[in-house]
């Protein structure tokens, strides 16, 4: 799933006009790279979210091909973030164990079918202890928020904001690894479980508070190029 829904005011007045998704990135929209980086991995059931200027990237979409089955989950009427995007989305993945999110506006190196591989998302037997709900892309990087995660496992235990020094925990950790999440994660589909339906909340706020009770794991992708074009440079 691309989410492509957001109202991209970082990249003001480039989205006065258009979606941040449509903002175009030497040469290509930033929903083209992120749709051919699907692609490249494999993936040929791709859902793309959509709220401002929706309409745009329902015509986009509709006038290219794409070697892929794409369908939209439009949120015009409400925006709800990024947890509550998947979950309105959940009809379109009644027959997925597991889900690759992107967001729209990054671009970056990472081996997808490295990270997809990696995975493994057993709900047999869903035990709280063993079974992961989430894996997380995250990087050594400088940055104004952080999840914090417990060594080896990359287990997910906290946030921080560098900036404010808010800090938030879901279990006590002595010296937490600060890493900073790249906007790519995998979720298998016992998490659609915990997300409450027609509601906004993001996934930070879900994984913080999951976290607490299940595994939400690191995937570190250093050796990766990646940049954040939602910042507007």
């Amino acid at each position: 799933m691309i989410f492509a829904a957001g109202l991209g005011t970082r990249l003001y007045p480039l989205t006065a006009n258009k979606p941040k998704a449509l903002v175009e990135y030497q040469g290509k929209p930033l929903l083209e790279h992120a749709i051919t980086k699907i692609l490249e991995a494999g993936i040929e059931h791709i859902v793309i979210n959509v709220h401002h200027f929706g309409e745009q990237i329902i015509d986009y979409i509709a006038q290219h091909h794409f070697n892929a089955i794409i369908n939209i989950s439009d949120e015009r009427e409400k925006l709800l973030e990024t947890a509550g995007g998947l979950k309105f989305a959940e009809p379109f993945f009644k027959d997925c164990e597991q889900i690759l999110l992107y967001n729209a506006d990054v671009i970056s190196s990472i081996d997808l079918k490295k990270f997809y591989r990696k995975q493994n998302f057993n709900y047999v037997q869903f035990s709280k202890a063993e079974s992961r709900l989430a894996s997380l892309a995250v990087r050594h990087r400088q940055s104004s928020r952080y999840f914090l995660f417990e060594e080896p496992e990359l287990r997910l235990c906290g946030w921080r904001n560098a900036k404010t020094n808010e800090k938030k925990k879901c279990y006590q950790v002595e010296n937490p690894t600060s890493l900073a999440f790249s906007g790519i994660h995998i979720v298998g589909k016992k998490i659609f479980d915990f997300i409450p339906k027609n509601e906004k909340i993001s996934f930070t706020h879900l994984y913080l508070e999951l976290a607490k009770n299940y595994l939400i794991q690191g995937y570190l992708h250093d050796e990766d190029t990646w940049e954040d074009m939602g910042k507007g440079g």
